[in-house]
């Protein structure tokens, strides 16, 4: 009788378990941008929400440039604040399979992260995946930060899922966009040397040829033959991970020699 009490309890508690870890666990995050964010072995891209790559730019008020994707991240940060955050894990993002969809909050707060960064301008509310229709959860709250000129509305800006794939003809958007000054907007928000971000040492480049494998482009790491001569990239990226949910695949050079 005890050993079927027992096996009683073991079953419960692994379901108990898994049902924990399918609603996302609280712990503290790395954040990667504005819009992703890692709890544990589990990389989340915010549901609903289409912030800022990394290496993105935009224009201020003051028709500056500025790098609204560390401003993004920087947001983020600032938000959770050094405290535990749970995600409820809304399953595989349909742009990567390596990485998942979530609903984010941090510990003590109603309103989830998702929302939060939406309503104070620093992301667009979008559908994950979508690709013709970008309609999420939060429309409310972009049109009043679009009304209010708040974080990436007070200038002007593509949306990021634009930039993410280097169409320059995209949209601009913003407070601060002046029809008579498109061409040198869209010059500085889509630079020919594009400014590399501290810490982050990865090429990416557009490529025609990537796409026979379903990719945008190529990412060259520092130890492959063909990062010295790579010039002016497309992109960067601060990891690998980075790179591969943006689209990159890594260039062939890169891959170590086959053992004997």
């Amino acid at each position: 009788m005890k050993q079927m009490q027992s096996r009683v309890f073991l079953v419960a508690t692994l379901l108990l378990t898994v049902l924990s870890v399918s609603r996302g666990q609280a712990a503290s995050p790395t954040i990667r941008d504005g819009g992703t964010l890692q709890l544990g072995s589990v990389t989340y891209r915010l549901d609903s929400v289409d912030a800022p790559a990394f290496d993105q730019l935009c224009i201020d008020e003051h028709a500056d440039s500025w790098t609204c994707g560390i401003e993004a991240r920087d947001q983020l940060a600032k938000l959770i604040g050094g405290r535990s955050v749970h995600c409820d894990d809304l399953g595989p993002d349909p742009l990567t399979k390596k990485r998942h969809i979530g609903l984010c909050t941090v510990d003590g707060e109603k309103t989830s992260l998702n929302q939060t960064m939406v309503k104070q301008g620093f992301a667009l509310n979008v559908e994950p995946g979508a690709k013709d229709q970008f309609k999420g959860r939060f429309g409310d709250d972009e049109a009043s930060a679009k009304d209010a000129r708040l974080g990436l509305w007070k200038g002007c800006f593509v949306a990021p899922h634009e930039f993410r794939v280097g169409r320059k003809d995209s949209a601009l958007l913003g407070g601060s966009c002046r029809a008579d000054r498109d061409r040198e907007i869209r010059a500085a928000l889509f630079p020919e040397d594009l400014a590399q971000p501290s810490g982050c040492s990865i090429k990416g480049k557009y490529a025609v040829r990537a796409r026979v494998t379903g990719n945008l482009g190529i990412y060259h790491l520092q130890a492959c033959r063909s990062y010295p001569g790579l010039t002016n990239p497309d992109r960067w990226f601060c990891s690998e991970e980075d790179a591969a949910g943006a689209g990159f695949r890594r260039a062939y050079n890169c891959r170590p020699p086959k053992s004997k």
